[in-house]
């Protein structure tokens, strides 16, 4: 009779502890999209953002053609991409061509004096550390999340219930490592 009590209470034990460590890695898993979340509406700001930006360069220096064609492009790719490591190389390619775009706006004093160059200015640098920052956040919530499904016996459990490492949210290009930097001055 005791040998069916114990048994019986390590297989509630076990039970308790299979639903406990399934719990914790599903909020682990459910932090990562919401921090996802976080990253894709900063995004979308930044791509409802680069147009007006362009339009505004572009009233001042309609000959780059070329270059407003690729922030374009990039910005459309941008909005195109699937998941943390198609966005990371697409937001890397954006981030290049709004560089180009801000170097043809140093060449034009007169964009840079006005008002709405300024304003769209402050917004892109303000959503560019927004979007640092939501990085941060969920790389580290992905982080904490693929260490909890790898670790023993968390492991058998993410092996048994299908939960998969996430992706890091990283800039692919080396050149785009560096922070976009928005100056007209």
């Amino acid at each position: 009779m005791i040998a069916i009590i114990i048994i019986a209470v390590l297989v509630v034990l076990l039970i308790l502890i299979f639903v406990g460590v399934n719990n914790s890695m599903i909020g682990a898993r459910n932090r990562c999209d919401e921090a996802w979340s976080g990253i894709d509406v900063q995004l979308k700001r930044r791509h409802d953002l680069v147009p007006n930006l362009v339009e505004t360069v572009k009233g001042y220096a309609t000959h780059e053609r070329e270059t407003f064609q690729k922030v374009t492009e990039a910005r459309a790719d941008a909005m195109k991409a699937q998941g943390p490591a198609q966005a990371g190389a697409a937001e890397g390619r954006l981030s290049a061509v709004l560089g180009d775009l801000r170097a043809i706006a140093e060449n034009y004093p007169e964009l840079r004096a006005t008002e709405n160059f300024q304003q769209l200015s402050r917004n892109l640098s303000e959503l560019e550390d927004e979007i640092q920052a939501s990085r941060r956040i969920y790389n580290s919530n992905v982080q904490t999340y693929n260490t909890k499904i790898q670790v023993f016996p968390n492991s058998m459990v993410a092996g048994r219930r299908n939960f998969e490492a996430k992706e890091f949210f990283e800039i692919t290009d080396a050149a785009d490592r560096e922070p976009v930097q928005v100056s007209f001055n």
